[in-house]
């Protein structure tokens, strides 16, 4: 699973640009199971198990992760960019960024020593940030990039001790699960989808979950964990090390009660996400065709949609084994 993920967290596939991931999953998987791909880059797969499930059974994760894209050059040969999906400017400032998998650049603005009185105590506003490429101005910047390409945050990937640090595990921890199950031997039948466009409004999983019409869903991604310095217990959502997270509800769902019991119930390590906030393509999925009855499984993840986010090898062990678990128990019908 640590190869896996490496070469997952390390592939560039910001929301709309997910090519490269896409490629490298298909090749994880095609020996493995039927697989298609829909017009908006969804990789929709169907895994034969060894019976036919009384429910359809529709397992998500999604493929892309949050960047920048270019929106302007200046005559001086800067970049000016607007977010894909929701990054903290405290993320983005003086951090490098690679720009279509090729040009690097730091992400620029007033350094501290220039500014004063308030503004010294305030994170600077998300427009009058610029990437850097070290162009002398817009001719020679035009040669490396244009207008729409995409920009990650550079990152290594880099394993301390039960630990892996690195970028874009929202939601390729996700992705490392739905390949490992289906790579294994299933008891039954199950469709799979790696869905484009979360992180800009649950788009690729909304038309997936029309397409496979499923009686039911569990969709993996990667959750906050607030278990950081300075955060009270009560306030710190889920915990790393205490294992698969489980939603009750969020901003965009409320889950099937009974899924979400069944899950907390079955033995395996798991814990309640302790907050009403956020979404996940649960909140299109459940909403699909006559409605999906639908469990949110996720890894929990500290300083999410970073470079430097941080996962416990425990948890994603644990959804791993959850997310097998609760297949099994709605396709032999005892949910």
């Amino acid at each position: 699973m640590i190869e896996l993920l490496r070469q997952l967290c390390t592939l560039d596939g910001t929301s709309g640009d997910e090519g490269a991931v896409r490629k490298f999953v298909i090749s994880q998987i095609k020996d493995c199971c039927e697989y298609r791909i829909d017009n908006l880059g969804n990789i929709i797969a169907f895994k034969k198990g060894k019976k036919t499930p009384s429910k359809k059974t529709l397992i998500d994760a999604h493929l892309d992760e949050v960047g920048l894209i270019i929106t302007s050059i200046d005559q001086n040969g800067f970049l000016r960019f607007k977010t894909v999906g929701g990054v903290d400017t405290a993320a983005l400032l003086f951090h490098r960024v690679l720009i279509n998998g090729k040009t690097v650049g730091v992400i620029g603005g007033k350094p501290i020593h220039l500014t004063g009185g308030d503004e010294r105590k305030k994170l600077p506003n998300a427009d009058n940030l610029y990437i850097d490429i070290g162009a002398k101005d817009d001719t020679q910047a035009r040669t490396l990039v244009r207008e729409g390409d995409r920009a990650v945050m550079c990152s290594d990937f880099t394993v301390i001790g039960n630990k892996i640090l690195t970028k874009a595990l929202d939601d390729r921890v996700g992705c490392a699960i739905l390949i490992k199950l289906l790579q294994k031997q299933a008891e039954y039948d199950f469709y799979a989808s790696f869905s484009t466009g979360e992180e800009i409004g649950l788009r690729g999983a909304r038309v997936a979950a029309y397409s496979v019409d499923p009686d039911a869903a569990i969709v993996i991604d990667g959750t906050t964990a607030a278990d950081i310095a300075g955060v009270a217990n009560e306030n710190q959502v889920c915990r790393q090390g205490l294992g698969a997270v489980v939603s009750f509800m969020d901003g965009a769902t409320a889950y099937d009660r009974e899924y979400y019991n069944a899950a907390l119930s079955s033995g395996i390590s798991s814990q309640s996400k302790c907050a009403v906030a956020g979404g996940n393509n649960a909140g299109a999925i459940h909403l699909s065709r006559g409605g999906v009855r639908t469990l949110a499984l996720s890894v929990p993840c500290r300083y999410i949609h970073t470079a430097g986010s941080v996962a416990d090898f425990r948890d994603i062990d644990a959804v791993y084994k959850l997310c097998e678990y609760m297949i099994n128990k709605i396709a032999s019908d005892r949910l």
